[in-house]
C-alpha cells in the first residue's frame, strides 16, 4: 500500500513540474504526462505495470468521461443534424482508409489477410482524446472544419463496437457462424440505445431533477457519476464499450436542462482520469525498443499520417472547400487511442504477433506524442497555405465604416433580418463561418465575409465598436454565448441584439451585458394577439 502511494504521489510531482515546463513553452499537457508514465516506469522498475488491467481500467475511464463530454454537447437532434459528417463522411472515410491500409500491408508488406484486415481497422482510427480536447479547449470545435471533425470521430469510435466483434470472432473456438454473431451484435445494439433512451431518460430526468432540488452539490456531482458509470457498466455487460454507454448518457442528458450544470461540474474528473490515460499510455513505452526500431516507427508513421490526410481529404472535398477539408484531414490523420485495445485483443487471441504488437503500439505511441505539437497550428499553417478564391475574407473595407450593423448569422433568421434592413436602407455587412451561407449571401447581393464571430481578430476587424448595432442571430447557444462575450470584450458598450428560443437560453445569457434580448416564442405572442386585435376590429 505505502509502495502504490509512492507511485501516486511521485507521478503526481512528476506530471506537476513537466507540466508547468511545457506550459511555458507552448506544449500540450498531454506530452507532459505520457513522459511521466515513462520516467515512472524505469525510476521504480515498474515496466510490468503498464500492462495492469486494472490500471487500464481506470485509465479508460478518462476516455469515458471524455465521450460524456462530448455527448453533453451533441444531443439526439443535434446528431441528427451531424448525420452527414457521422454516418456519411465517418463512413466512408473508415472504409477507405481501412481499404488501402490492407491491401498495402497485405501485398506490400507480405503481411497474413488477418493481421493486415486489424491493422487496416486500428490505423483507420484517430485519437478522440487528443483532438477533441484541443477543439474544446480552443473552441474550434464550433467551426465547420471541427464539427466536420467531431462526426468522423464520433463514427469511428461506434466502429470500435463492430471491431472488437470482429476479433472475438477471428479468436473464437466455437462453431457460431458471423450471422449468429452479427444477429446477437444488433439485438444486443437495440436493447441496449433503447433501455438507455427510454427507460434510462427517465431515471436521468428524475434522479438530476431532485438531486438538483436538494441544493447539495455533492449529491448532485454523485448523481451525475453514478449515470456516467452506471450506463458505461451496462453499456459494457452487453458486449460493448464502456465509451458508448457514456456518449449515450451524455446524449440523455443534453436534453436536459442541467447539461450546462453537468459539463462544468465533471470537467476536472475528466481531465484528471484522462490525464491518468495518458500516463498508462508512457508506462507502455519500451524505450529500448524503441530507440532499436526508431526508423521503422517514424516511417510507419508517416507512411498512416500521408495515406489517412490525402483520403480524408479528397473524401471532404467532394461537399467542402480545400481549407476546411485539408484542416479535418490533418486534425484525424493521427492513429487512436482505441488502436491499443484492438492490438493487445489481436495479440491476445494469436491474430498479431506479439513482437508486431508491441512494434504497432510504439507506432501508435509515437503518433499521440507527435501530435499536441502540431495539432494547435493546423489552422494557422492552412490558412496561409491556401487561399479560397470564391469567400470573401479580407476585411479591410470596414476599415472606414461607422454606423453600420453587423448580423451575425445567415440561416433562415438571418436572411429574413437582412430583408427588413435592406426595406429600411440601413448600412449593414453579415458575418458567417458557413462557406455554404457566405456563398448564399453573396449570390442575394448581400456584403458577407466569411469569418467566426467569436474570434477577436473577426470582431475587431468589422469595427463592432464603431457599428450601430450588433445583431446575433444563431441558434447554437453556446457558440451564441461566445460570440456577445467576445464583441463585448472589444467593445463594452456595443448597443448587442440577440435572438433566443427559450426561457432557459436567456437564463444562460443573464450575466451578460446584453443590450437587448429577444425571445423568439415571446414576439410570436405578441404577433398572434395583435393579429387578433387587428381581426377583430375588421370585423366591427
Amino acid at each position: 500500500m505505502e509502495d502504490i502511494l509512492l507511485y501516486i504521489i511521485a507521478a503526481l510531482g512528476i506530471s506537476i513540474v513537466i507540466n508547468i515546463f511545457l506550459k511555458k513553452i507552448g506544449i500540450s499537457q498531454i506530452i507532459g504526462y505520457i513522459l511521466t508514465g515513462t520516467i515512472i516506469v524505469y525510476a521504480f522498475d515498474l515496466r510490468d505495470a503498464g500492462h495492469s488491467h486494472e490500471l487500464e481500467m481506470i485509465a479508460d475511464f478518462g476516455i469515458v468521461f471524455l465521450m460524456f463530454t462530448i455527448g453533453l454537447e451533441i444531443s439526439l437532434e443535434k446528431m441528427g443534424h451531424m448525420k452527414k459528417d457521422i454516418f456519411g463522411n465517418g463512413l466512408m472515410q473508415v472504409a477507405f482508409t481501412s481499404v488501402i491500409v490492407y491491401l498495402v500491408a497485405h501485398y506490400f508488406f507480405g503481411l497474413a489477410s488477418q493481421p493486415s484486415l486489424i491493422i487496416a481497422l486500428a490505423f483507420s482510427l484517430s485519437s478522440t482524446a487528443v483532438v477533441l480536447s484541443y477543439l474544446k479547449a480552443s473552441k474550434e470545435i464550433y467551426t465547420s472544419y471541427g464539427q466536420s471533425a467531431t462526426g468522423i470521430l464520433i463514427f469511428q469510435d461506434i466502429a470500435v463496437i463492430p471491431i472488437l466483434i470482429l476479433i472475438g470472432f477471428l479468436t473464437n473456438e466455437g462453431n457460431e457462424s458471423v450471422l449468429t454473431i452479427l444477429w446477437h451484435t444488433l439485438s444486443s445494439a437495440v436493447i441496449v440505445v433503447g433501455i438507455l433512451l427510454t427507460v434510462g431518460k427517465r431515471i436521468v430526468a428524475w434522479l438530476l431533477h431532485f438531486s438538483a432540488s436538494s441544493d447539495l452539490d455533492e449529491l448532485f456531482m454523485g448523481s451525475v457519476l453514478f449515470i456516467v458509470v452506471g450506463a458505461s457498466l451496462f453499456a459494457s455487460a452487453m458486449g460493448f464499450t464502456y465509451s458508448l454507454g457514456a456518449f449515450v448518457a451524455g446524449m440523455i442528458i443534453a436534453e436536459t436542462k442541467y447539461h450546462h450544470k453537468v459539463e462544468a461540474d465533471i470537467a476536472p474528473f475528466k481531465d484528471i482520469l484522462l490525464g491518468t490515460f495518458f500516463v498508462v499510455v508512457g508506462m507502455k513505452i519500451d524505450v529500448t525498443l524503441f530507440v532499436e526500431h526508431i526508423g521503422i516507427i517514424i516511417g510507419f508513421f508517416f507512411l498512416v499520417l500521408f495515406v489517412k490526410m490525402t483520403i480524408i481529404f479528397l473524401l471532404l472535398r467532394l461537399s467542402s472547400n480545400s481549407a476546411n477539408s485539408l484542416k479535418t484531414a490533418m486534425l484525424l490523420s493521427q492513429i487512436g487511442e482505441f488502436s491499443f485495445v484492438i492490438f493487445a485483443l489481436a495479440a491476445s487471441g494469436g491474430i498479431i504477433e506479439e513482437d508486431l504488437a508491441s512494434l504497432l503500439v510504439l507506432i501508435v505511441i509515437f503518433s499521440m506524442i507527435v501530435t499536441p505539437f502540431f495539432i494547435g497550428k493546423v489552422s494557422a499553417f492552412v490558412d496561409s497555405f491556401i487561399k479560397e478564391k470564391d469567400i470573401v475574407t479580407d476585411m479591410s473595407a470596414l476599415a472606414e465604416r461607422e454606423n453600420h450593423v453587423v448580423v451575425c448569422g445567415y440561416s433562415v433568421v438571418g436572411k429574413f433580418v437582412t430583408k427588413y434592413l435592406e426595406d429600411l436602407d440601413a448600412s449593414f455587412v453579415v458575418i458567417d463561418n458557413s462557406n455554404k451561407h457566405v456563398k448564399e449571401a453573396l449570390n442575394d447581393g448581400i456584403e458577407c465575409y466569411l469569418g467566426d464571430a467569436s474570434k477577436s481578430s473577426i470582431v475587431e476587424a468589422l469595427h463592432v465598436e464603431k457599428a450601430a448595432a450588433i445583431i446575433v442571430t444563431l441558434d447554437n447557444i453556446t457558440k451564441k454565448r461566445l460570440i456577445c462575450e467576445t464583441i463585448l470584450k472589444v467593445a463594452k458598450n456595443a448597443n448587442l441584439i440577440v435572438k433566443v428560443v427559450s426561457l432557459e437560453e436567456k437564463e444562460q445569457l443573464a450575466d451578460l451585458d446584453i443590450t437587448t434580448i429577444v425571445d423568439g416564442k415571446v414576439e410570436v405572442a405578441r404577433v398572434l394577439v395583435e393579429r387578433m386585435i387587428t381581426c377583430q376590429l375588421n370585423y366591427k
